[in-house]
């Protein structure tokens, strides 16, 4: 049987990719699963309405590039970040970087499935982010109901027998939902939201329809979904939500983000977002 972070930590096999914001710097493994341009337009689209003095939670997290890049964009910002990820080589990864760049007082990783976030009982004395008391019964984990006002996703993108799987194991679960679907991340960003607060995910268009009954089910109603596409005449390939609990159904459709004016050079607005 296979398991979560199955492949072993090897120094040898980690790049240190320079992101191009504040200095910051992110470890990253070829063999698990590195960030692309989804997680970039995500800390893009998010960064505005994140502020000081907020606590933004990321899930499905990765190696932490979006927390990471927030922080960076935001200058360091006081801005408290949680990363919430299954896989220990990752969380493990996220941690060093976060070190690297001097950024582990804003931002602490959680290694927990995120199905566990609202499915087990608090246990006492641990602390819900920012040092706040999670009281028992009141919080699962290390998450409390309803203490962040943000919550970042960039999940994995294929239902079921959907797409490609890849010979890795580490790989497939960050691309297909094998341990996570769609409900899973409605259910914990709802769960650890405050009324009011935004939930921002990167995702394929052709998932809308599972995307939007699945947000609605837990209270998240869409405010504001931007198309990105590949070049002006392709169909999107992208599509970017800002959620909010609790929200009344109205939502912004943006101007069209594209990526390519012609091939293998970004638009105006592309080479903005990467500084």
């Amino acid at each position: 049987m296979q398991t979560v972070g199955q492949t072993a930590t090897d120094a040898a096999k980690e790049r240190i990719d320079d992101l191009q914001r504040a200095g910051c710097r992110i470890i990253q493994n070829p063999e698990l699963f590195c960030f692309g341009m989804d997680a970039v337009l995500l800390a893009a689209f998010a960064q505005p309405h994140i502020h000081a003095g907020m606590k933004v939670l990321d899930l499905c997290s990765g190696n932490g590039v979006i927390p990471i890049l927030l922080d960076a964009r935001l200058d360091k910002a006081p801005v408290s970040y949680t990363g919430v990820e299954i896989n220990p080589v990752c969380v493990d990864m996220a941690r060093r970087s976060a070190l690297m760049n001097g950024q582990q007082e804003r931002i602490r990783f959680i290694e927990e499935d995120i199905r566990n976030i609202c499915a087990q009982p608090a246990q006492e004395g641990l602390e819900a982010p920012g040092g706040a008391g999670a009281g028992k019964g009141q919080a699962c984990g290390r998450i409390a109901p309803a203490s962040f006002d943000a919550v970042t996703v960039n999940p994995p993108y294929m239902s079921g027998g959907g797409g490609l799987k890849t010979d890795s194991y580490d790989r497939t679960i960050a691309r297909h939902e094998v341990l996570c679907g769609i409900g899973d991340v409605a259910k914990a960003a709802c769960f650890a939201l405050r009324p009011g607060g935004h939930l921002y995910m990167v995702h394929r268009p052709h998932r809308l329809g599972d995307i939007f009954s699945a947000l609605s089910s837990y209270s998240l109603e869409v405010k504001r979904m931007r198309m990105v596409y590949p070049y002006q005449d392709r169909e999107a390939n992208m599509v970017l939500l800002d959620a909010v609990r609790g929200g009344k159904s109205y939502i912004h459709v943006e101007e069209p983000l594209i990526i390519y004016q012609e091939k293998g050079v970004y638009t105006q607005e592309v080479r903005d977002l990467y500084g």
